[in-house]
């Protein structure tokens, strides 16, 4: 019963995506589409506004992920190490970031202070890093042999070296772990887009969604005719929305647990 509860929203996005204009109007439990047809897909497939929105999401989501896990890791490598300078400090001062933070509007006024306004970049630094994605990986590297290290060491490999061909290596599961929690946000990422991006060229697909919930249908938004109506167009745009995200996990899933769980206990 909690499978079927928990799966039902999603499903009914579906079936109201396969709906026809009528019946989606209609609202109440869809168990299956009411009167089949693919004109919601046709008609979002055919705005180009989706496909930049795809493809904004994309990039964000892509190189965003991959500058996240790399300055997690390259920050959580020498707070391990017990003969670093300052180590305490540096500690204190991450954690500290996970208290308090300067606000909305100090953070909107120091991106624009940097020309990132309407810039799909206002989306990726700012939160390029997280306190407690670092404190993960902080938990994971202690669990790995010191041995390693030292016998890179005493083999003539620099810390550079051993970070990227001995630490990296052998932390697929908490970088796998890393890469979907930062895969997940810059994906859902809706209050900066809104934030920051004013050009329509530059929206990413939860503001698209948004403004289609508030009755910009894809009609409104191209210029052309549709027989889809607003609850089919929003359920669809949905459905496409979400889909990423459902091929990639499953692909993840294993190293996700095992890192999430290392973290946790040893954190």
């Amino acid at each position: 019963m909690l499978t079927l509860v928990t799966l039902y929203p999603m499903w009914r996005e579906v079936a109201v995506s396969f709906s026809g204009m009528e019946e989606a109007m209609k609202g109440g439990l869809f168990l299956w589409p009411r009167d089949f047809t693919t004109d919601a897909y046709v008609n979002i497939l055919h705005s180009r506004y989706l496909w930049l929105a795809y493809g904004n999401s994309l990039f964000i989501t892509l190189v965003g992920t991959l500058i996240g896990v790399f300055l997690t890791a390259a920050t959580a490598f020498p707070l391990i190490k017990q003969d670093l300078p300052g180590k305490k400090m540096f500690v204190l001062l991450i954690l500290f970031t996970m208290l308090f933070s300067g606000g909305i509007i100090p953070t909107y006024l120091l991106v624009k202070s940097v020309g990132l306004i309407n810039s799909l970049w206002s989306l990726i630094l700012p939160t390029a890093i997280s306190a407690y994605n670092v404190i993960v990986m902080m938990s994971f590297f202690r669990t790995l042999p010191r041995e390693l290290d030292e016998s890179a060491t005493m083999d003539g490999a620099h810390a550079i070296r051993i970070f990227g061909s001995v630490i990296l290596p052998l932390s697929k599961p908490v970088l796998a772990t890393i890469a979907l929690w930062e895969a997940v946000g810059y994906w859902n990422n809706y209050l900066q887009a809104l934030y920051y991006l004013n050009d329509k060229s530059k929206y990413v697909l939860p503001v698209l969604l948004r403004d289609i919930i508030n009755g910009q249908t894809i009609a409104q938004m191209t210029g052309e005719s549709t027989g889809s109506s607003t609850e089919s167009v929003i359920a669809a745009t949905t459905i496409m929305a979400v889909l990423p995200i459902l091929i990639v996990y499953p692909f993840l899933q294993k190293y996700f647990v095992q890192g999430t769980l290392i973290g946790s206990v040893k954190a």
